[in-house]
């Protein structure tokens, strides 16, 4: 059985991250646009790890994205992020 991309995202940055992961495919919401027609995705994400304790916004996008580098050249148009330390969430 295959799994869908958004799931196989969701895993790997959970994996890779040592982190809560949520990921949204908002591709529909997208559909005519330029990397929908390529068949690449437009994907929220809102992940807490430990990882970005310490570090700025852009570390931490650059973390994500070094973490998704195939998927962004393959199967990512868009990935909005919503990246948090554990420090920094509530409960």
């Amino acid at each position: 059985m295959s799994i869908d991309r958004r799931t196989r995202i969701e895993e790997k940055l959970r994996s890779e991250l040592g982190a809560r992961v949520e990921v949204v495919d908002e591709s529909h919401l997208h559909a005519g646009h330029a990397g929908a027609r390529e068949g690449r995705g437009h994907f929220r994400a809102r992940i807490v790890s430990p990882r970005f304790e310490g570090l700025s916004r852009v570390e931490r996008q650059r973390l994500v994205y070094g973490v998704l580098e195939r998927e962004m050249r393959e199967e990512i148009h868009a990935l909005a992020l919503e990246t948090r330390a554990p420090s920094e969430v509530d409960g």
